[in-house]
Order: structure tokens, then sequence, then C-alpha cells
């Protein structure tokens, strides 16, 4: 998945430079990121032979409600070992609106992964919010905020979502498109060719470019059919996507 990596370089630091020409901190690409979720011990037991560029750490979706808080448990032994760990590391929680989302942020920071995945971000709100309880709870500055867009009440208010990239503060470093909860909260038809989604990924490509995110697009649901991935793939990239997330197989 090489050719996603679209993000510019300084080629002679490998840090990252905004439009005002001030380099920030060392640029990492996020051109394959694999769901890999808390409660599957085989899965994560791969770990430390992947070759993707970032690993989410899932609470949410691939996670079942009786499983939510064993898997919560197993985040500090996920990473006593990350120095093996080549890729980036990152935790998916699940909402704060949910019974489970303030101990999964609270459990998240303690462990210090390089970034927090926030589900169901609507607001800028949704985003200023874990960022106060990270800084409450004295999260160093590095662990960063990835949000999810995958409801429509997120893409009406992408504008000010992105914007918060803009300001440091804030930790928002990256934009997940949450395909498939965006098809069944709309109901669109869902195609091959993703005619229905496209104009929402586009609009997401403009607010995240607009904020200095990057920007990873959603997951391809049929991981055996890799044609179809690959094309996908490419179709991503010609968009300005940065990456791919992808599903454990």
């Amino acid at each position: 998945m090489q050719f996603l990596c679209r993000r510019r370089r300084l080629a002679s630091t490998g840090r990252r430079r905004h439009r005002s020409g001030m380099t920030t901190e060392t640029y990492r690409p996020r051109r394959s990121v694999l769901y890999d979720p808390a409660s599957n011990d085989k899965a994560l037991a791969k770990l430390p032979s992947l070759a993707c560029d970032a690993v989410i750490i899932d609470l949410e979706d691939a996670v079942a409600p009786a499983d939510k808080v064993s898997a919560r448990e197993k985040l500090a032994g996920i990473f006593a070992d990350r120095p093996s760990r080549r890729c980036e590391m990152v935790v998916r929680i699940n909402a704060l609106s949910s019974e489970w989302g303030a101990d999964d942020l609270l459990a998240a920071a303690r462990c210090e992964p390089d970034a927090i995945l926030l589900p169901k971000v609507d607001t800028p709100r949704d985003v200023l919010e874990p960022g106060d309880v990270l800084d409450d709870n004295f999260a160093p500055d590095a662990v960063k905020l990835w949000a999810m867009i995958e409801t429509p009440k997120a893409l009406l208010n992408i504008g000010p979502i992105a914007e918060l990239g803009r300001d440091p503060a804030s930790r928002l470093v990256c934009f997940v498109a949450g395909t498939n909860d965006l098809v069944k909260e709309t109901g669109i038809l869902a195609t091959p060719d993703r005619r229905y989604l496209t104009p929402w990924l586009m609009q997401m490509v403009l607010a995240a470019r607009a904020g200095g995110l990057d920007l990873l697009d959603g997951v391809f649901n049929d991981f055996r059919d890799l044609d179809a991935f690959a094309r996908e793939c490419g179709e991503a990239a010609a968009m300005g996507f940065d990456g791919k997330s992808l599903i454990h197989p």
C-alpha cells in the first residue's frame, strides 16, 4: 500500500511542514491502518510482526458488549512491550456517551498510546472534552486524538471540527472515515464504486486539508477480494486520502 502515501516531506529532516513554513512533529506515514480487536488474543499475538503503518486497538465495534470490560483490562498488557512495536499504536474507545466510554478514555490515557480514536464525533465539543480529560490527567502532549467521521451531523459540522487541527492544544491530528456507519445512518445504497458516498468522502478531503489533518479512508469489507481492495485503495489515493483503514481477517 505504499502508493497511498501522499503527504509532503522535508527530505533533509523527515519533519512535517505546515503552510506557514514552520516545522512540527516528525512525519509518520499512515498509509495502512489495521483495526485489531482488543478482545482477540490470537490477533493481538501477531502485532509484533505486522507491517502496517498503524494499528488501532479496538474497544468499540469489534468487541461484543459482554467483553468490553475485559478487553479494556488488556490494554496495559498490550502496551507493556511497546518498544518492540514498529507501527503507530492507537486505541479506539467507545463513545463517551456510552457506559464504557469514560473508563475507556482514562485506561487508554494511562497506556500513553500514540493516539486515541474517538467514535461518533458530531461537533467540536466531542473532541475538546476528551482533550480536556487528557490534560486534566496529565497525559503527555504526544498522545494525540483521531476522530471518526461517521454520522450525518459530523458531516454538517466537519468544517469547525477540522479547524481544531490548527490548534495544537486540541490534540486532533487525523480524521477516519466511518463509511459503514454513514451507509447505515443515511440509508444510501452501498455500491462497489461508492458513487453515493463519494460526495461526502470529498467533503472530508476538503475539510482535512483545510485543517491540516491526515485523512484515512474507511474499511473495505470483503478482505478476500484483493483485486477490488486494490482498486478501492487506488481510488482513495486519487481522491486525496492519506491511507486506508483495514479490518482484521
